[in-house]
């Protein structure tokens, strides 16, 4: 028995866009439901690193820049609607591929962003003592570790997105 999924697309049109069609690519291999019990340890694993003591805003901006950096549509979408939704102005949204070029981030996030660069794109070689330093500047050891867990985390959920597409965008 086969578990592909379709890899058509489909033509839509919606509310928002009523004069468009826009395509919306189709789920490649729903991962979550067919070996369910690594599922739930990963969704357990992701309650256990949203169960810190980081700001909620900062820890969005860190999900929202990995998610754009490992191309995972889902989670860009999810992360990013839900930093609006927590109180995230649309500008710094904007602003977060460019966040090195703009006044709009304090020093403690710019250290969470640049660690999370860093964590996202091992492959440009290992995360530099610099780049450590400047986040142990900003993060004492606890929330240090709940930031490497933070991006750790949203990066394995990145990775699952971006290969396996396995969530629609709706």
């Amino acid at each position: 028995m086969s578990t592909e999924t379709s890899t058509e697309t489909t033509a839509v049109t919606t509310p928002a866009a009523p004069a468009q069609d826009l395509v919306v690519p189709a789920v490649r291999l729903a991962v979550d439901t067919l070996v369910p019990h690594v599922n739930r340890a990963m969704n357990a694993l992701d309650a256990a690193a949203r169960d810190v003591s980081l700001e909620a805003p900062l820890l969005e901006l860190v999900r929202a820049r990995a998610s754009q950096l490992n191309g995972c549509a889902y989670c860009v979408d999810t992360h990013a609607r839900d930093a609006r939704d927590g109180g995230e102005s649309e500008r710094r949204l904007y602003a977060l591929p460019v966040w090195r070029e703009t006044p709009f981030f304090t020093a403690r996030e710019r250290a969470a962003l640049e660690l999370t660069e860093a964590v996202t794109r091992l492959t440009d070689g290992h995360v530099g003592d610099d780049v450590f330093a400047r986040a142990a500047a900003q993060f004492d050891d606890r929330e240090l570790a709940e930031l490497i867990w933070a991006i750790t985390v949203i990066n394995a959920w990145n990775r699952l997105g971006a290969t396996a597409r396995p969530w629609p965008l709706s």
